[in-house]
């Protein structure tokens, strides 16, 4: 993919930091719309109070009402990383809470699709609960929800994605995205959400004195924030002030061995330190692997390992987990290849691509098809919908965006001009998820198409790479990169730092199958060599017989048999 490469623009003098604060965290901190050191605390009394939160006060009512009656809870979650999560969340926090029977129920993704369906309630009433409750969905499941109340139940919603025109008709709602809620953050993930709820069910349980009554210890709720990191990096949520509290908390305790053994034990089938671990980790190692269950099998395996106190049985599922991303991973090659070979004949017929790529195989997994349209999405910068078949004759989309589009919005474009197109659809704005009769395909693409350059112009086609300017020679070194990672979480919304310069080349090979090792020296500074590597480059342009390029990069520690050296992780190269 061509990118250009643009500088973040930064003026020093509009910040509010300390005088102790080094002018290169100003710089980076300016280009992410912060202007003082507040944001690098990340203390638990920094959280957003959860009294401006719509309707959560009659979700509490409701919640402290049924763990005091011994009320049977069901918990119905989603079959991501945030459900998983969220789920986990939600039985632990309730069963340390002194609820009666509490259990999970997650909708198989091949049988029932996303959500709190009537299908799913006939399900949830085998499970004879009296309170049903929607972690990371519901809020778009109108059909749903009347027919749990139907049957008898009450109903709590808690989630995070973005309503529909019409909200569903539960007891409680609890959703920042909903209308007129004035909780300041509108970027938790569904595991944010559930946890400052049973966060709030937990001070009033004590007020009431339940505590004292029971002889039960009062949970400490922060016990649960490795839980809330895990499901809010993996959800690619933006991490605004209050996320990055959460998750920095969350981080802390995982580093410090005081979280769940099956996290530990994710960590450790896949080979990494946990006293090191970042929200790249997170990003790339644990949530892949949680998601692999609910993308090929049962996300059950992927809540039973966070749940399970038991380090053995612990260490079984994370294998199990593991083994399915390898799984995923295979699958998902073979349908990269397929969707290459597509898109190739696509360009050579109409002499370019399309602005939006629309892409199906009846052999594709349904279950991969989100990552497949990623993978596609960050190799062409368009926005992206994969689909595989589904049952009763319907096709399933996944849809990936990019900067400047909102693609849900797109999607309810397409539904306002087309009203029998689609069946369903819901998500974010650089995601979605849809469902529409296999005949209606070919239209809905053209459709598609028409939505997204009414919301686009051709510019915002070419990828760009935004970077925090250049590094002078003396700002190459350990403590600038210890600085950095100090600062730390970065992610969604907040990236991490990454600049970029001109160098001369001074090694490079080949190691691995497709990375680039490097020998990188600033053309600034000809006589400081550092190491650098870039990942997954295209073998057939590098190695290359040139002198000086252009990089893209982050600043690393890298640690090899006990030393640790610096080294820049290249993003972009290019020839110069």
């Amino acid at each position: 993919m061509n990118a250009i490469i643009r500088r973040r623009p930064v003026d020093l003098s509009s910040g509010r930091f300390t005088s102790s604060t080094p002018e290169i965290l100003q710089r980076v901190l300016l280009g992410r719309g912060v202007h003082s050191d507040d944001a690098l605390d990340h203390q638990l009394a920094r959280l957003h109070s959860p009294m401006s939160m719509r309707g959560l006060e009659a979700a509490v009512v409701l919640l402290s009402d049924a763990i005091r009656a011994q009320q049977k809870i069901l918990i119905v979650g989603d079959f991501d990383a945030d459900g998983a999560t969220s789920s986990t969340l939600a039985v632990l926090a309730l069963g340390a809470l002194g609820a009666g029977p509490v259990d999970f129920l997650v909708p198989n993704r091949f049988e029932f699709g996303y959500g709190l369906t009537p299908e799913i309630v006939e399900v949830a009433k085998e499970y004879s609960p009296h309170l049903l409750i929607t972690v990371d969905n519901g809020i778009s499941s109108i059909d749903g929800v009347n027919a749990a109340r139907a049957a008898g139940l009450k109903v709590i919603v808690t989630d995070h994605h973005l309503p529909g025109e019409v909200l569903p008709e539960a007891d409680a709602i609890v959703n920042p995205n909903q209308p007129d809620c004035a909780f300041p953050s509108k970027n938790l993930a569904g595991v944010g959400v559930i946890f400052y709820l049973l966060s709030r069910v937990k001070s009033a349980l004590q007020a009431a004195g339940w505590f004292e009554e029971t002889g039960i210890a009062p949970p400490n709720m922060a016990e649960y924030l490795d839980l809330v990191a895990l499901g809010t990096v993996a959800d690619l949520v933006p991490l605004d002030h209050n996320n990055r509290v959460l998750v920095h908390q969350g981080i802390a305790r995982i580093r410090a061995g005081r979280c769940r053994p099956g996290i530990q034990a994710l960590m450790e089938v896949a080979g990494r330190d946990r006293t090191r671990l970042s929200t790249t980790d997170i990003g790339f190692i644990l949530g892949p692997r949680i998601n692999a269950a609910g993308r090929l099998d049962d996300i059950g395996t992927g809540i039973r390992c966070l749940l399970t106190q038991d380090p053995q049985e612990a260490r079984e599922l994370a294998a199990e987990l593991d083994s399915l991303n390898r799984d995923r991973k295979a699958i998902e090659a073979g349908m990269q290849r397929e969707a290459m070979a597509a898109l190739e004949k696509l360009q050579l017929a109409e002499e370019g691509l399309p602005w939006s790529l629309c892409l199906y195989d009846g052999d594709w997994h349904q279950g991969v098809v989100g990552i497949l349209a990623s993978r596609i999405k960050e190799k062409f910068h368009r926005p992206v919908i994969a689909f595989a078949d589904g049952d009763n004759n319907l096709v399933k989309g996944s849809a990936r965006s990019i900067p400047g589009l909102h693609i849900r919005d797109a999607l309810s474009d397409v539904a306002a001009a087309h009203p029998t197109l689609i069946s369903k659809f819901g998500g974010h704005a650089m995601a979605a998820g849809l469902s529409l009769p296999a005949e209606n395909l070919a239209a809905f693409t053209d459709a598609f198409e028409v939505a997204v350059r009414s919301r686009m112009n051709e510019s915002q086609l070419q990828a760009i790479i935004e970077t925090d300017g250049e590094l002078q020679p003396q700002e190459f070194s350990m403590e600038t990169a210890a600085l950095l990672r100090a600062c730390a979480p970065w992610g969604q919304a907040f990236p991490e730092p990454e600049f970029d310069g001109e160098f001369l080349m001074l090694q490079q090979r080949i190691v691995g199958e497709r990375h680039l090792k490097m020998t990188v020296a600033p053309v600034a500074a000809p006589q400081q060599a550092i190491d650098a590597i870039a990942f997954n480059i295209d073998t057939d342009l590098w190695p290359a017989q040139v002198d000086k390029v252009q990089l893209a990069f982050k600043l690393d520690i890298n640690e090899f048999r006990g030393r640790q050296s610096l080294q820049l992780m290249v993003s972009h190269i290019s020839p110069l």
